[in-house]
Parts: C-alpha cells; structure tokens; sequence
C-alpha cells in the first residue's frame, strides 16, 4: 500500500508543479482547503436520517466519490510538504490505535479510549 500512496503523491505533486502552484499550497493553506472539502462531503448527509443515508451514497455515488478525492489529494499533497511518510504515519496510529482501544475492552461500543 506504501508503495501506491508514494505514487499517488508524486503524481499529485507533480500536477501541482506543473501548474506552478506551490507558492499557493503552504500547510495553512492545504490544511483550510482540507476542511472546506470535508465540509462539502459532510453536505452529503447533512439532515440524513439514519434510512436515507444508504439512498444517498447510491444517488450521489460519484459526488461523494470526488469529495472524498479532493480530501485525500489535499492530505497526501500536506503530508508531503511537511515531510510525512504519510503510509509510515498512517500505520503507526493504526498500531497506536490497537492498544489504546483493545478489543476485550472496545467490542460493542464507541467510548473513547479514555474512558474505557
């Protein structure tokens, strides 16, 4: 999976550096324009209730698709720029992810770690 997600990101930096954008994409800039399409993914379920919620991932499939797109472009392209290993970093809060919310204690629930 590394090795797809370097690829991706040199193909990502790469169109940003054939546009010469990179003066615009300075980590505060990114990490906004991160939000921004979030906020447009969340546009998708806002007022959803639970039983339309699968109606509209089939209506707007594709839409929702881009949004998702945008965010993990714009993630890669941070992580990146900020000299992130972003598949290492990635794993390592997965690994980090295990212990603080172990299975035994976890299973069923979705109380934060603390407070198992």
């Amino acid at each position: 999976m590394s090795d797809s997600i370097a690829a991706l990101t040199a193909e990502i930096q790469a169109f940003v550096d054939a546009r010469e954008w990179r003066k615009y994409h300075n980590p505060k800039d990114l990490a906004v324009a991160i939000t921004a399409e979030a906020g447009e993914l969340m546009q998708h379920f806002v007022w959803q209730q639970e039983d339309q919620i699968e109606q509209r991932v089939v209506a707007k499939r594709d839409e929702i698709a881009s949004e998702i797109a945008d965010v993990g472009i714009l993630l890669f392209e941070l992580a990146d720029n900020l000299g992130f290993k972003l598949g290492e970093i990635m794993a390592a809060k997965v690994a980090n992810n295990h212990q603080r919310y172990p299975v035994e204690k976890s299973r069923g629930n979705n109380l934060k770690y603390s407070e198992l």
